[in-house]
This record gives C-alpha cells, structure tokens and sequence, in this order.
C-alpha cells in the first residue's frame, strides 16, 4: 500500500475520526504512538497543548488507512542512533509490549468466535497463541512488566484473559514451573471467564450490586466455560480444571465446589491469585494497581498461599505499572515498566499542570518515588497528560535488562 500523503494541519482544524502525526520527538508527547486516532476530544485538547503550531494529516478518515498495527513509525525507529539509547529502546519495548498485547485480544477474540462452530480450528489458534505468549516471556532473560492497554471503557473478557495470562505465567516463571505448566497456565488464564459469554449482558454489566439470583447465575460462569471446553475433548485436565476453578481460594470460600489447600493444583492457584487482582482493576473496583495490590496482600492473605502472594508483590513492585505516584523533584507521574530498583521505575511523568511531559528514568536522574497518589489529587492537565482514562493491563517488556 502505498503511504498515505502527508500534509500540514493547523490545530485549530483537529476533528474527530482524523488519524495524523505528531511532530515531535517520542520523549515530547504523552501518547504512545507518534500517530494518533483522534477519537475524543480530550485528545485534541491534549493536541492543542503540546505547544506546536501544527501536525501532520494522515487521513480525516480512520477507515482509510491501516491499522495502527500496520502502520508503526518505523521511519521513527530507523532514526534511532546506532549506539544503545536507553529511552529509545524503551519505546520500542513499550511499543512492541503494547503491538503484542493487542495481537494476542485480537487472536484471543477470534479463538472464542470458533469454539463452538469449530473447537478443533480453535484449539490450534490457542495453542498458536500460547506458543507466542510462552516466547515472549523466554524473550529476555530476566523479563519485567509493561503497562498496556486499550481505548475501550469496559474492559472485555479477552482482555482480561490476556493480561491474567500475563500476570499468571510471570509467577509460574518465578516458581521455575515446567515449559508445559506454563502452557497449561496460559491458555487456562486465556479461557478462564469463557463460561461469561453465556451469562446475559444484563447481569455481566451490571455496575450496581447483583440480586441473589444474578450473583447466582454469574458464579455458573466457570461450569459454563468447562462444559464449552471439554465437549471438544481437545483440552488437556489441567487446563480444565483451571477454567473450572479459577475462583476457589484455599480457605475453601470459593466456588463453585470450595475446594480448599492442597485439593487445589498450583496451577490453579497461581491463576486465581492472578485474576484476582486483575479482576479489581478490569471490574473498576479500585483504579490503583498499588492500591489493589495493598488490598490483595491485607485482606486476601487467607485466600491464597502467602508464598504466591509475595512472588505477586515482588512481580509487580511496590509500585505496580499504572500507579500514579508523586515524584521527589514534585513532579507527578504514571508508572510504566518495572524495574530492578522497585523504588526507582520507568515513569511518564509531568509537572503538577501537566505540562513538559517525558519518558523519566529515575534511577539516571537521582530521583525517587515519594508515594503513591489518587488520580482525584491530579490536576485536569495531568489527568490528560497521564492518560487517566486508559484501561490497565499488563505484558511482558522485551526490554534487556
């Protein structure tokens, strides 16, 4: 396809449904891409005040050009000095975390759309994408977690399986599970919440609290997705007791048969732990990923084995990717990538305004953490800058160490 000519566009002329490029270098401008959808209009106000006179349009049409996949600044990439630039190799990394994070929903989505009219065409598809997900876990030898997401609201049961998957496999990786544990973990995380595409949307999305028999029905959610799985006769034991099991806890308060301590496999006690604490950010019952994580520590200690816990806690560092923490220069910023250093992260980070917004490395700079804030402490200019409306999820940073 050829490229899409380019022209410039005065801010002034920003619509809804443009795709255009920023002028700017990857470390000046608060999105991930140097292309943009615009597709709110918070973002053309976020647009307006990077303090450039124009931008370039791609197409006023988003229909008419590639996807965002299709079409990363690989010009930008090619301009990277040869020499190892630390910031540009981690927009890189971030990039390609965020290209492979969509891939493996997207391959996730279409799995699901062939379960039932075709469980043996599906089955390859899962396998195929557990083999990517397994790869790029193996990638680096010491792999750390990148902040992804998607500009959907409601974040969707393949995404959330995704991003489980992810959590889960980095503690299997950890614990030196088995290449097959590690299989089986992901595509269990993968098909955890499958039986949910049988429950009524009007229950599934439900913001206010669910009567007895909706609670009901959507706790039948795990003997759905089993039963989905295992007429096929494809899917190997574990990985249906995983799907079947997700939500028992070792205390035995779990469903659907409160099974209890060592009844449960690690297998399926590493995917429970994970999708509990990816289910309090996807189900917006906490927008902190610090505060989920205090929250699992404190008040779920006696649902799951203390040891996985604490590889949780060590996975995500004190301040887990998509916290927003207030820097020692008073800077704010959102948390990024893990690091060696918990208390010194990969940070996007801005003044208290929101302005001279940048990719920060606080352990070349000095800089540290002070704490942990509430996105309500933010000013409207940081809000925008620090992209509060983004959804959480969580992948593997291809990022050498």
């Amino acid at each position: 396809m050829a490229k899409a000519e380019q022209r410039k566009l005065l801010l002034s002329e920003l619509q809804l449904g443009m795709r255009v490029k920023l002028p700017l270098s990857w470390t000046n401008h608060p999105f991930l891409f140097n292309r943009v959808d615009i597709n709110s209009a918070a973002q053309i106000e976020m647009i307006r005040g990077l303090g450039v006179p124009y931008v370039f349009l791609i197409s006023e049409s988003l229909g008419d050009v590639q996807t965002l996949d299709e079409v990363e600044d690989i010009e930008d990439v090619a301009e990277a000095p040869p020499e190892r630039d630390l910031k540009a190799d981690t927009r890189r990394a971030m990039r390609l975390s965020q290209k492979r994070f969509l891939e493996g929903v997207n391959n996730c989505r279409n799995v699901f759309s062939k379960i039932v009219s075709d469980p043996e065409g599906a089955y390859r598809l899962s396998a195929a994408l557990v083999e990517d997900l397994l790869g790029h876990l193996q990638e680096v030898e010491k792999p750390f977690l990148t902040l992804v997401g998607m500009d959907e609201k409601e974040v969707s049961v393949t995404q959330h399986g995704v991003s489980v998957a992810v959590l889960a496999m980095m503690i299997g990786h950890a614990l030196d599970l088995t290449p097959r544990e590690l299989r089986d973990i992901a595509l269990g995380s993968l098909f955890h919440d499958i039986g949910k595409l049988k429950v009524p949307d009007v229950i599934r999305r439900k913001r206010g609290a669910l009567t007895a028999h909706e609670s009901n029905y959507l706790q039948m959610h795990p003997n759905f997705g089993y039963d989905m799985l295992n007429r096929s006769g494809l899917f190997p034991k574990e990985v249906l007791h995983i799907v079947l099991h997700h939500h028992e806890f070792i205390d035995g308060s779990g469903f659907p048969d409160g099974l209890t301590g060592n009844k449960i496999p690690i297998t399926t006690q590493i995917v429970s732990l994970a999708n509990d604490y990816d289910q309090q950010l996807s189900g917006l019952q906490t927008s902190s990923p610090q505060v989920a994580l205090g929250y699992l520590f404190k008040n779920r200690s006696s649902k799951h084995a203390e040891s996985l816990i604490a590889v949780l806690v060590k996975i995500l560092g004190i301040y887990p990717p998509g916290t927003i923490v207030k820097l020692s220069d008073d800077s704010v910023a959102k948390v990024i990538m893990t690091t060696k250093d918990v208390s010194q992260p990969q940070v996007w980070a801005c003044k208290e305004d929101g302005s001279e917004a940048s990719l920060r490395f606080l352990s070349d700079e000095g800089v540290t953490v002070q704490k942990a804030i509430k996105a309500e402490e933010l000013t409207e200019g940081a809000i925008r800058t620090l992209q509060m409306d983004k959804g959480i999820s969580f992948y593997f940073s291809s990022l050498q160490a």
